[in-house]
């Protein structure tokens, strides 16, 4: 049977990650993360003290990158350069810079580069802000998650306390909107829907209910000859 790519975009917190996971288990496909490669990025610069805003910094950290991902105990787990950093690179510190690291254009083609890699076997599903316009832009199914500014604040912030990692709300929400602003006008890749993307608005909808519909939409896609 033959393998399809799933792109899932959206903006932060609109469960993205939640379905690309459940969509590439019920599919029996692989998961690219693109938002940890980005945030594993950040936390490089961030833990070495490294200015961002230099391109020869820039230039010179990239080439001593190496992201790779793990399956522990059932989870997907991002490592930097042989470290596990799955919970540090959701820590607000990352949070707060990973946006305008994911805004410079060279990070932007080195996380490319590797992610159409990953992707040329097919049989992959994909989440992130561009993935069904500049990484996959011929994925059979693009999907463009959208919810409620005050119910994804309420998910992240839900995530950060079960990580152990202590936030005020409205701080929550006002970094969120942040990266929304960033994400949508950066000029390299900006976070848009793609002309062919089908929008789910997730809102009121439970894990299993966006599951369903994505699925559906997934195994309409996949030949069967």
């Amino acid at each position: 049977m033959k393998r399809i790519i799933v792109a899932i975009d959206g903006y932060s917190s609109c469960g993205k990650s939640t379905l690309a996971k459940a969509l590439a288990k019920s599919l029996h496909y692989a998961y690219l993360d693109s938002g940890a490669m980005y945030r594993a990025v950040t936390l490089y610069f961030l833990d070495n003290h490294l200015d961002y805003n230099d391109p020869g910094v820039v230039d010179e950290a990239l080439n001593n990158i190496e992201i790779h991902f793990e399956r522990i105990e059932g989870q997907n787990h991002a490592f930097l350069n042989g470290v596990d950093i799955e919970h540090a690179i959701r820590e607000m510190r990352v949070n707060e810079h990973v946006s305008p690291v994911s805004a410079i254009s060279a990070v932007r083609r080195a996380m490319v580069r590797q992610q159409q890699l990953m992707g040329k076997r097919r049989g992959i599903v994909a989440d992130g802000r561009d993935i069904g316009t500049v990484v996959f832009p011929d994925a059979e199914l693009k999907i463009f998650l959208i919810a409620d500014p005050d119910v994804r604040t309420s998910r992240r912030h839900l995530e950060l306390a079960a990580k152990g990692i202590d936030a005020d709300w409205h701080e929550v929400q006002q970094n969120l909107l942040e990266r929304d602003r960033i994400d949508s006008s950066r000029a390299d890749s900006p976070l848009r829907k793609a002309d062919d993307a089908i929008v789910i608005d997730n809102t009121l909808l439970s894990e299993v209910q966006q599951l369903e519909q994505s699925l559906k939409l997934a195994k309409e896609r996949i030949p069967t000859a």
